[in-house]
């Protein structure tokens, strides 16, 4: 093992707190049987919103995969290639072809997800109000 954090508290735990700039930014929290890994995400850290309207079309640039990592040939995963994702360059550490590896966060490819389902479901209740109409 590299690094294990435990605490005998069965409640739940913070175990581990990631700040910047003296403030909170994510955690490491548990709770006896389950892990979870936090981002911060209170409205009163954010400013200027705005819903996303073209989540479909961003989506649509995403070109998901299944491959393996050539130190483990037998499993295969699904996946993107980090440089490709340009919908959500947030996403994304490091620069294509630089001295580290690029990673990707799939976790901030979630609004965008969300954001497209949501457009999807609009049109299809569209359509369905318009095929009742004719069928009526």
């Amino acid at each position: 093992r590299a690094l294990t954090v435990s605490h005998a508290n069965t409640g739940s735990v913070t175990h581990v707190v990631f700040e910047q700039n003296d403030s909170d930014v994510g955690s490491i929290t548990g709770d006896g049987s389950n892990v979870a890994f936090n981002t911060s995400s209170d409205y009163r850290l954010k400013e200027n919103e705005a819903l996303i309207s073209d989540g479909i079309e961003r989506l649509k640039t995403l070109k998901p995969y299944r491959f393996n990592f050539k130190t483990t040939p037998s499993k295969t995963v699904d996946g993107f290639f980090a440089h490709e994702v340009t919908a959500v360059p947030e996403a994304i550490t490091g620069e294509k072809d630089g001295a580290e590896m690029q990673q990707i966060d799939q976790s901030k490819l979630v609004p965008l997800l969300v954001a497209s389902l949501q457009e999807a479901i609009a049109k299809i209740e569209t359509l369905e109000t318009e095929v009742a109409a004719l069928k009526g």
